[in-house]
């Protein structure tokens, strides 16, 4: 409904822009009312440390919800991860580290919301 309202016209990526881009990894999480501020700390903690542990990803953004239009439905963190190419993306989402981070998340997440896209500068 955005993009409508919006007006922008979403076209599939050509290859010249894959090649010129990189691709982000957006995910954001909302957190169960009993999950302890402990708990959420060692969450944004392991998923910090990734970075360190798997080689695809070339860069990591992390930061609170501060949206002062009360349309964040309960997300209060979003974390970008940032790879060079799918093939960094293939290697991210199966690696071990990576499951062993979700193994940590699931307990004391709410729900979950992902969107990946190419980035290109224009």
């Amino acid at each position: 409904m955005a993009i409508i309202a919006f007006g922008l016209n979403p076209q599939p990526m050509e290859a010249k822009e894959k090649k010129n881009g990189v691709l982000r990894h957006v995910v954001c999480f909302k957190f169960k009312d009993t999950a302890k501020s402990s708990e959420v700390n060692a969450v944004v903690k392991a998923f910090a440390a990734l970075e360190k542990k798997i080689t695809a990803i070339k860069d990591f953004e992390m930061g609170t919800n501060n949206s002062p239009e009360g349309l964040d439905k309960g997300f209060t963190h979003c974390f970008v991860v940032t790879f060079a190419d799918e093939q960094g993306r293939k290697e991210y989402l199966p690696h071990p580290e990576h499951k062993k981070f979700v193994e940590l998340l699931k307990p004391i997440l709410d729900d979950v919301f992902v969107i990946d896209y190419w980035a290109v500068a224009e």
